[in-house]
């Protein structure tokens, strides 16, 4: 096991950013969620698209239920907005749709707000499968594959658990460990790593807290700046979106050319969750340490960019 902190000044550098890019530079977001029963949850999937487009992605489009269509737009008038019939079941010509959709991204963020609808897991399994693109698999997503019980997932894939959904991913992969004790995080991090992993390209876990650890089979990196503000509803999405955002920009894109700004997948996990964290303290310094809105860290994401960017964070 590995600290990734002596590498830090690389791991967490922004790539540069293409002046002569456009928006099929900068990549497709595709967001997956959005529930519909027994509580309707539009806000997740229009938060993480938001924090997607704030990371400098060219395109969001997000998938969800129909009767969502209208909130989401309102949410979030700037994404493309793909209807799935799931409402109370998720049918298997959804399934296909999303698989279509899939194709023409360049990363997907599933799990914000997705909810426990019948037949859920066969959609999720659909995505984490779908080893042409990186995922990132967050919130309901990571329940549904828990209770899937596959045999594991190849990469390029971020998962994203709170310690209670780590808690679920353990006990179906057979592992052993503290996600909660400081000293022992990263290693819950990183054997939940090593369980999933099938092999290829990485399998990253991204274990929040207040000192949010990531972690491959071999490497982890803790966020060393705790700050209560970010315990707020709605963090967690932006954080899935902004993850997704740098894996459609930064990420090396199937059959592409070498590309001098891109990044491995654990690079770019702590590359987000510095980002995420610079974002919320950049609010903090302004209102305090309490009070914060998810859509308020989405829409501080651009200057943190420059925060990071100056080497001043």
């Amino acid at each position: 096991m590995t600290d990734h902190a002596e590498h830090q000044a690389v791991a967490l550098s922004l790539p540069a950013r293409d002046t002569e890019g456009h928006k099929g530079t900068f990549g497709t977001v595709l967001v997956v969620g959005g529930a519909c029963t027994p509580r309707w949850m539009p806000g997740a999937v229009g938060l993480a698209g938001r924090a997607a487009l704030r990371s400098g992605c060219g395109l969001a489009a997000v998938a969800v239920p129909s009767p969502l269509l209208g909130p989401v737009a309102t949410i979030l008038p700037e994404a493309t907005l793909i209807p799935l019939e799931t409402a109370l079941s998720v049918r298997r010509e959804d399934v296909d749709v999303v698989g279509v959709h899939m194709r023409d991204a360049h990363s997907v963020v599933c799990g914000p707000g997705l909810g426990e609808p019948e037949g859920v897991e066969r959609l999720v399994e659909s995505v984490v499968a779908f080893e042409d693109r990186p995922r990132v698999i967050d919130a309901d997503a990571l329940n549904a594959l828990a209770r899937l019980g596959v045999a594991g997932v190849r990469g390029p894939i971020v998962l994203t658990p709170h310690p209670g959904e780590w808690s679920r991913l353990a006990r179906a992969y057979g592992v052993e460990a503290d996600p909660l004790d400081d000293e022992r995080r990263p290693l819950a991090a990183i054997r939940l790593a090593r369980a999933l992993d099938l092999g290829g390209s990485p399998v990253v876990v991204v274990l929040k807290g207040a000192r949010t650890i990531v972690a491959d089979a071999t490497r982890w990196w803790r966020c060393d700046q705790p700050n209560p503000a970010l315990a707020t509803a709605g963090s967690g999405d932006v954080l899935a979106g902004l993850l997704g955002g740098l894996l459609a920009q930064f990420h090396p894109r199937a059959g592409a050319r070498p590309n001098p700004r891109t990044r491995d997948v654990f690079d770019l996990a702590c590359i987000g969750v510095h980002w995420h964290s610079i974002a919320g303290r950049l609010w903090s310094e302004r209102h305090g340490d309490a009070g914060l809105l998810a859509q308020d860290l989405a829409d501080e994401i651009p200057h943190a960019r420059t925060v990071i960017q100056s080497g001043h964070d």
